[in-house]
């Protein structure tokens, strides 16, 4: 039965892998004011620390690269255990099961990041 969904779960595997790789190149981009106000605001991104208690001063960046990088492994995360799952041989009781966990996590994922990044924003 598994090879039934075989190409669901290579399709999966794939996009999987894509995204954390094409959102992984963001890490090596880097960021240019193209004008007085982006300027402003990229220098205060990364250089005012906030004081958050017990020596602990962040910069706004480090929140984003440190939430940038989670979402780019999680990606990675997904596939790599779908191809080892796959490799495996895994029951199809479990890889239903273990679908259906990618389905609502990589669901709830999307719905996010479509609401906070990609539509227009609300006002």
């Amino acid at each position: 039965m598994l090879r039934k969904f075989s190409f669901w779960l290579w399709a999966t595997v794939i996009l999987q892998l894509l995204t954390g790789f094409i959102h992984g190149l963001g890490f090596f981009v880097e960021q240019k004011a193209e004008n007085p106000t982006e300027e402003q605001m990229l220098n205060l991104l990364t250089t005012y620390k906030m004081d958050m208690g017990a020596g602990f001063h962040p910069t706004m960046m480090t929140f984003f690269l440190a939430l940038s990088s989670c979402f780019t492994l999680i990606c990675i995360f997904g596939g790599w255990l779908n191809i080892y799952l796959k490799r495996k041989n895994t029951p199809i009781t479990v890889m239903k099961g273990i679908m259906g966990i990618n389905a609502i996590i990589f669901g709830v994922c999307f719905i996010v990041m479509a609401l906070l990044t990609f539509l227009p924003p609300r006002y």
